[in-house]
């Protein structure tokens, strides 16, 4: 086993914070490798073109680095992601892109041992400290039900042009869904929009495309059934179960309802895989870790937790973009007061 390179921080995840954890270690003197198993900013990526943040520019952008949004208006994901390569390009950061951490080991001198792979290659870095910026949407949160993985059935919104004239079926309530929905009505599409609760989660919703569903809908121009969730999906139609007063299925009263396509928008789950793996303890359902708050230090000593990685799968949003700008401080903080107390030079 032969080692690539040796650095002081190895950062996984090459989304917002983990790119601004980056720069912030560039203007610390701090080497530091970055590593991504998709592109910088992929989870962003996968959203629909030019769907805006909820947040506005000044909240998402890294501190000293200004977005400039040519209107004015919220940024869309291809102005944040065209700003994420600005960054990376001003600072000179190398992204490791398309290199997945595959395992992290402890070693007897107290550093830690990534292993990657690229283009089937197994390549083996050694670093002092680990920051996890994995982020909490890894994947797609499935209901597990047959059909959920027909090729009809989607978890992502590509781009709603590919639903005009077609019958579509939007399972959620949340933000995304109601904004897909809409979006995808207005592309042509004849919306059907599924909920498991006998209403919105209004207090859960942005005001604007609140009032902008419950119109349509009030209209008659998208089809709302509450109360209903998917039980089964076929290549001809969804088998829509009634639910109870908790959102679970009553399979004896069930509608057949046929769709062109579903697009399932049942929300992400965070991939907790390489915190397991290094021992860092994970509470609860939504598996969150454990860490200081004031350094951001998780209970295994030289791992740290950054972003919205720090939440777990959260169901209830308490990280995001904007709130996690403060983690990065605290961690070259904390990283700077270890290497002080040290010769700063890699074992």
């Amino acid at each position: 086993m032969q080692i690539k390179a040796r650095t002081q921080v190895a950062i996984i995840g090459a989304g917002p914070t983990g790119v601004e954890l980056a720069v912030a270690l560039t203007q610390a003197d701090i080497p530091f490798l970055l590593f991504d198993a998709g592109q910088i900013g992929q989870t962003i990526a996968w959203w629909p073109k030019h769907t805006r943040f909820f947040s506005t520019s000044e909240r998402i952008a890294i501190p000293g680095l200004p977005l400039t949004v040519f209107d004015q208006q919220h940024p869309t994901n291809d102005d944040y992601l065209a700003y994420l390569r600005g960054v990376v390009q001003q600072f000179g950061i190398q992204v490791h892109a398309y290199e997945p951490v595959l395992d992290v080991k402890h070693l007897s001198d107290g550093d830690f041992m990534l292993i990657t792979e690229t283009k089937g290659i197994r390549q083996y870095y050694q670093a002092a400290f680990v920051v996890l910026a994995t982020g909490g949407m890894a994947e797609p949160r499935l209901l597990n039900i047959p059909g959920e993985d027909l090729p009809h059935v989607s978890h992502y919104l590509n781009d709603p042009h590919d639903y005009f004239q077609q019958e579509l079926l939007v399972v959620g309530g949340r933000n995304s869904a109601v904004e897909y929905a809409l979006r995808c009505w207005r592309a042509g599409a004849k919306v059907t929009l599924s909920y498991h609760k006998p209403e919105l989660p209004k207090s859960s919703i942005k005001p604007a495309l609140l009032q902008d569903i419950e119109t349509v809908v009030r209209e008659g121009k998208l089809r709302f059934l509450p109360g209903t969730v998917p039980i089964e999906i076929t290549m001809q139609e969804v088998l829509l179960a009634a639910t109870d007063e908790l959102g679970n299925p009553v399979v004896d009263e069930i509608k057949h309802l046929p769709f062109d396509f579903v697009l399932m928008c049942t929300g992400y789950q965070a991939d907790m895989t390489l915190f397991s793996q290094l021992g860092v303890d994970l509470s609860g359902t939504e598996q969150s870790p454990c860490f200081d708050p004031e350094t951001m230090e998780s209970n295994v000593s030289g791992v740290f937790v950054l972003g919205t990685a720090a939440g777990g799968t959260q169901s209830k949003f308490m990280h995001f973009i904007e709130t996690s700008h403060a983690h990065v401080p605290k961690i070259v903080a904390a990283m700077q007061q270890r290497l002080s107390g040290s010769s700063g030079v890699i074992r």
